[in-house]
């Protein structure tokens, strides 16, 4: 679920399987048998602004890049075979569905077609001539996308995941067309029944974002180890969970397939806002829920409680950063707290960490790195120029708080379907690459 401008990179990832008491690096070539049901498999994604992993698709198998999205239900890829995307300076073919002998178009009536596809924000529709499940996905930055719901193997690693469900789309429209043309598609995995999750029955997957731009990180499907046992870091890593909140009725401003935690308050360096208790939880039109998004890169709140962290952000930092000076200036459309930087400054100083208090567990946003972000091209005389990190949702017309990937680094997200929580633990996500032999 993309809510704000993203840019794509990729790197394709190796298969690894732990037993319950080994770690393996994932350059080894033999695999050990495991008594897991699901065995854990492990891709490694790079972000500099979205997260991907690469997959292979069909029969033969065809290599795919997909944005790794925990607040987006169905997959899709591309399926235009008159637009081929650019990656890397090198041609990326679409998915070519005529090549792959495993592909096959959902029906109408199909109890996928007609029943499964209930949670989608836009029920699949029938295309009458064809008598071909239709699907039509819409997004928040306006993109959207419409082609054939279908079926086909997916590849992850030595798994070969047959009939998966996904949108095999031949119409898109996008807020970055330039960008989005670097990936052959969206990796669905929220708590929906079409989601990857879901199809794969898996009852828990991790990650690990790391702080470079262009630097790998780690995806985990499956696993019941503890983290510091398996990573071998030679520290604590103890998660702190929070419950996953799921509610039953329909609400007309709630996902319901959103991997949704109770939001308790923020804290300022020491401080911690005064934010009224009704203002952090859904009211009775599902309004105000707090959902843990991977396909948003910056953290979005709503309108009240951005004013405050933003009003408190300012006093505490405006003898640190200059001051913009341009009230009207707003960066992705949410972000309006910005500061000016002289462009041979390569080191900011120290700013005051921001602290998502959870039910049970918190998460710290410290670093400048994590805390501000320098606009791409913007530039006042010889300043360079960064905005605050957090954007309003009052700018966007979102009735939701989202965490974004970009304060998800650096953070190891466990996300444990089976016992309904998200686990969270401040970790080196580089370092964590390199015990896993994750490499290029």
């Amino acid at each position: 679920m993309e809510y704000a401008q993203v840019m794509i990179s990729l790197q394709i990832s190796l298969l690894l399987i732990i037993s319950q008491s080994h770690i393996l690096p994932l350059t080894t070539s033999k695999i050990p048998s495991t008594s897991l049901l699901h065995p854990p498999n492990k891709l490694h994604f790079h972000h500099n602004i979205t997260l991907t992993v690469s997959l292979r698709v069909g029969t033969p198998p065809q290599n795919i890049t997909m944005v790794l999205d925990t607040g987006s239900e169905l997959s899709y890829l591309n399926c235009n075979l008159t637009q081929p995307t650019t990656l890397n300076n090198q041609t990326q073919p679409p998915f070519d569905p005529t090549q792959s002998t495993t592909y096959t178009t959902i029906p109408c009536t199909s109890p996928t077609c007609t029943n499964r596809t209930s949670d989608l924000s836009i029920p699949a529709s029938c295309d009458p001539t064809r008598q071909v499940c239709h699907a039509t996905l819409s997004y928040a930055d306006m993109s959207s996308a419409e082609g054939d719901l279908a079926s086909d193997t997916f590849h992850v690693g030595n798994l070969d995941i047959s009939d998966t469900v996904f949108g095999c789309m031949v119409t898109e429209s996008s807020s970055n067309p330039v960008e989005d043309a670097k990936t052959t598609g969206l990796l669905g995995m929220n708590r929906g029944s079409l989601s990857f999750i879901s199809q794969m029955d898996l009852r828990k997957f991790s990650y690990c974002i790391s702080s470079g731009l262009d630097e790998p990180g780690v995806l985990l499907l499956g696993d019941d180890q503890n983290v510091t046992e398996w990573l071998g870091l030679g520290y604590d890593v103890t998660l702190n969970y929070t419950p996953l909140v799921r509610i039953s009725d329909p609400l007309p401003y709630y996902n319901r397939v959103a991997y949704t935690v109770q939001f308790k308050g923020i804290k300022v360096g020491d401080k911690i806002l005064d934010l009224p208790e009704s203002l952090l939880q859904p009211d009775h039109t599902g309004a105000g829920q707090t959902m843990v998004d991977s396909g948003t890169q910056f953290s979005i709140l709503l309108g009240p409680a951005y004013t405050a962290l933003r009003s408190e952000y300012y006093d505490q930092t405006k003898h640190i950063l200059g001051d913009l000076g341009e009230p009207d200036y707003t960066f992705a459309g949410v972000m309006d707290l910005c500061y000016r930087v002289p462009c041979n400054q390569t080191v900011l100083p120290d700013l005051p960490t921001v602290t998502l208090l959870f039910e049970g567990a918190d998460m710290q946003v410290s670093g400048t790195d994590r805390l501000v972000y320098r606009v791409p091209g913007e530039t006042r005389d010889n300043d360079a120029v960064y905005c605050f990190t957090f954007g309003n949702s009052d700018l966007l017309g979102v009735e939701a708080y989202i965490i974004g990937h970009h304060h998800q680094q650096n953070v190891w997200m466990e996300f444990d379907l089976e016992k309904s929580r998200m686990g969270l633990a401040p970790l080196n996500c580089d370092l964590a690459v390199q015990k896993l032999g994750l490499v290029y």
